[in-house]
């Protein structure tokens, strides 16, 4: 049986995440391709309890590292319970964040530095997504997007410093993997209209699996 294909979906908050993850359940079913979606931190009963910690932004306490480790655990659970095995069934996993998001955001966004990665190798038991769309909006106005959301979790309360560094992460992800010739990320510009963004994604996914695959790749 063929291997399902793992897509990752990155941004920063306020970056349209949400509207394309719809593009992209679309184009499966358009293309009739199985397919799970799921998210980080989350994805397992388990990692569902560790994101009501790490987002509460009543827990604004809790040391960086702790935050680094917390988001590996809820990683570690959700690749050997849910992600792994779809994969290995054949099916196409869709997760809305990865490790490229822990990267960015403790990695860069905290200045942990490489630990983050490192760490994560071991969480990850080295998956690593066979193509990311980072949806590249400058942080300023992905925090407008924001500043109209009724509640807000801890990260997204964070200081204008912290999201821009964040950004820069993104950025730098992206330019290592252009250098290294690995073509797993695609990076959009999601300060287009939607319908451009929404163009750009399901270009995106057709150089992936083929303009005119169909079911099952």
């Amino acid at each position: 049986m063929e291997r399902g294909l793992f897509i990752t979906v990155e941004g920063g908050d306020g970056s349209g995440k949400s509207t394309q993850l719809e593009t992209i359940r679309r184009y499966l079913e358009e293309k009739g391709i199985p397919c799970i979606f799921t998210r980080e931190p989350g994805g397992t009963p388990i990692g569902e309890k560790i994101r009501e910690i790490i987002l509460d932004p009543g827990n604004a306490e809790m040391d960086d590292w702790t935050e680094a480790l917390l988001y590996a655990a809820s990683r570690a659970q959700h690749v050997a319970q849910k992600i792994k095995p779809a994969l290995e069934a054949g099916t196409t996993v869709v997760c809305d964040r990865f490790v490229d998001s822990s990267i960015a955001y403790q990695g860069f966004g905290r200045g942990l530095g490489e630990g983050v990665a490192e760490v994560n190798a071991h969480a990850t038991r080295g998956l690593v997504p066979d193509i990311t769309l980072f949806l590249d909006v400058d942080p300023q106005k992905a925090m407008e997007r924001v500043g109209n959301r009724s509640s807000k979790d801890r990260l997204e309360t964070e200081p204008d410093e912290f999201h821009r560094k964040v950004y820069e992460g993104y950025r730098e992800i992206a330019r290592r993997d252009a250098e290294a010739g690995k073509g797993r990320f695609f990076v959009i510009d999601a300060s287009k209209d939607i319908e451009f963004v929404t163009c750009e994604v399901r270009e995106a996914l057709d150089r992936a699996f083929g303009k005119d695959s169909g079911e099952g790749r």
